[in-house]
């Protein structure tokens, strides 16, 4: 069934953007494999993702964060901007907040990190190229937390406020 499945659909064209050769060769063999995908691109910087991206149309970018000329969040928002459709899926090491969030913000659709096994990579492309979010399991339960609790330079810029700004604030709450 599942080489009928790769036969009668369109297949996820998918473009690569990681600067690490290696990587990159090992992610397109993986996905080479699978009836309904493949590979139309690669890139090895930010710019030339954005170029490939404008170029070959992918149904799916495969974005790490940390490469020459212009990063993966930056990118990121480039082919948003240009092809709002096109699915935006970061594999990364990096798994802090500041580049999660922002990855978030720049409209990616999933966030993994590099230590995913093969099939839980294809499983998060087909995912995202039907239009779900996918995220680690770490990832997913930091963002989680920064929803349910300020962050400590929140609580500064409470704490910091005089009293006259506070109730001004309130004052302005109160309409």
């Amino acid at each position: 069934q599942r080489e009928t499945f790769g036969d009668t659909m369109d297949k996820i064209k998918v473009l690569l953007a990681e600067d690490h050769v290696i990587v990159r060769e090992g992610t397109r063999e993986l996905i080479q494999h699978e009836p309904d995908m493949e590979v139309i691109g690669e890139a090895s910087d930010g710019e030339e993702a954005i170029e490939l991206a404008d170029k070959l149309r992918p149904d799916v970018v495969i974005m790490d964060i940390a490469m020459p000329k212009l990063n993966g969040i930056e990118a990121t928002k480039r082919i948003k901007a240009l092809h709002p459709t096109t699915a935006v899926l970061i594999l990364t090491a990096y798994d802090n907040d500041q580049y999660i969030f922002a990855l978030v913000e720049a409209g990616a659709a999933g966030y993994l990190l590099k230590n995913v096994r093969g099939h839980e990579l294809i499983d998060a492309v087909r995912a995202v190229y039907a239009g779900e979010s996918v995220l680690y399991p770490t990832v997913a339960r930091r963002i989680l937390d920064r929803l349910k609790s300020p962050t400590p330079t929140e609580f500064q810029t409470i704490e910091s406020l005089s009293g006259r700004e506070t109730e001004v604030l309130k004052l302005a709450a109160k309409g």
